[in-house]
């Protein structure tokens, strides 16, 4: 059984409300509640002072923190107000409640800028507590795999890359022109050396970007663009460019081979998802992720964190069914797509003109 448990103190009638049916709710649904948490406590409910956002300082990367704050003034961008209280918080989830002159809207935000909101109805608390179960459970339930496991036995002839090394430098260029590479959010302009320390060692981010892409090497390898890296400049092997050779399961780790006498940077978080579908579909050559759309494409149904298996395998799945796996091009909910290709060149041209920036935010 998971267990959960509530940090922090409410400062209102409603948030006090709110944070029980959330406890009441969870418990309900098999959830252990436990008023001290234990280092391996799988949700945590981190309510947050404004002024003060504290952030919960887990042990385990299994640990899911959703923080909620309460505001009663209207910014002029809800998702430029809320998005920073994500971060300070180290949170893998904010719900952001914002009480207006008419209405509730209780908003729901994600490290890849996944934004959407459910309105609280009073006559319903049943179905709202019951709407945010659904929403939360299956992305606090799911497993992340994002470790690395790196060896320094890179081949010589690929320490300064190669033609598909070259390849993507000039397919990041392409994004950048498209505009589809958000600026990267500054981490350290929000959050303490003592947090980012947490983070490297968590998770082994020192930076936060959006998008990614790959492409095959060989039956077995590919290379892809690492993490919190200028995807505009894909230059420096071990650096900005990895190796991917395989998945340890053992490990619950990525292996990537890197030249010796090299610090290198981690993978993307999505090396796993971009890991199972060149195993299963040996005529993809490339894959690009972009925080972007193209309307009328199959898309998955739970807006699952990036670098989870459980985001992996429904990926995987909605590829493996579509009419031309090695040419298609798979929605994530509330976050945007993953598109396969021959090669890069084949990706481009078959995105070329129908791209939105916009990604379409649902409950």
């Amino acid at each position: 059984m998971h267990q959960f448990t509530i940090t922090g103190n409410t400062r209102s009638s409603f948030s006090t409300w709110f944070v029980d049916g959330l406890k009441q709710k969870f418990s309900t649904e098999g959830y252990d509640y436990c008023p001290d948490p234990t280092d391996n406590i799988r949700v945590v409910f981190n309510v947050l002072d404004s002024e003060k956002p504290r952030p919960f300082r887990r042990k385990a990367q299994a640990t899911f923190v959703v923080s909620i704050i309460e505001a009663d003034e209207t910014p002029k961008s809800t998702f430029e107000a809320a998005y920073p209280y994500l971060i300070r918080s180290l949170s893998n989830h904010l719900i952001y409640i914002l009480h207006t002159q008419t209405q509730t809207d209780i908003y729901f935000v994600t490290p890849e800028q996944g934004f959407y909101k459910i309105t609280y109805e009073s006559e319903r608390d049943e179905t709202f507590f019951q709407k945010i179960f659904e929403r939360l459970e299956p992305v606090a339930s799911s497993q992340l795999v994002i470790d690395n496991h790196f060896n320094d036995n890179l081949q010589k002839r690929l320490w300064n890359g190669n033609e598909n090394t070259k390849k993507m430098y000039i397919s990041g260029k392409k994004l950048d022109k498209m505009d589809l590479l958000p600026a990267p959010f500054p981490l350290e302009d929000y959050l303490t050396s003592r947090d980012m320390r947490q983070l490297k060692k968590l998770y082994g981010i020192g930076g936060l970007s959006y998008g990614n892409l790959s492409t095959r090497e060989n039956e077995s390898s590919f290379w892809m663009s690492a993490s919190g890296v200028d995807k505009a400049n894909l230059q420096v092997i071990g650096k900005d460019l990895l190796y991917i050779t395989d998945f340890n399961a053992e490990k619950n780790a990525m292996e990537i081979s890197v030249p010796p006498h090299t610090e290198p940077k981690r993978a993307s978080v999505d090396a796993i998802e971009h890991w199972m579908i060149y195993k299963e579909h040996p005529q993809v050559g490339a894959i690009v992720h972009i925080h972007a759309w193209i309307e009328g494409v199959q898309a998955t149904e739970v807006n699952y964190p990036c670098g989870t298996i459980e985001l992996a395998e429904t990926v995987a799945d909605l590829v493996r069914s579509s009419k031309d796996p090695s040419r298609a091009i798979i929605g994530l909910k509330n976050h945007g797509l993953t598109i396969t290709g021959r090669d890069l060149d084949d990706i481009f041209e078959r995105i070329d003109g129908r791209i939105q920036s916009q990604v379409p935010m649902s409950s």
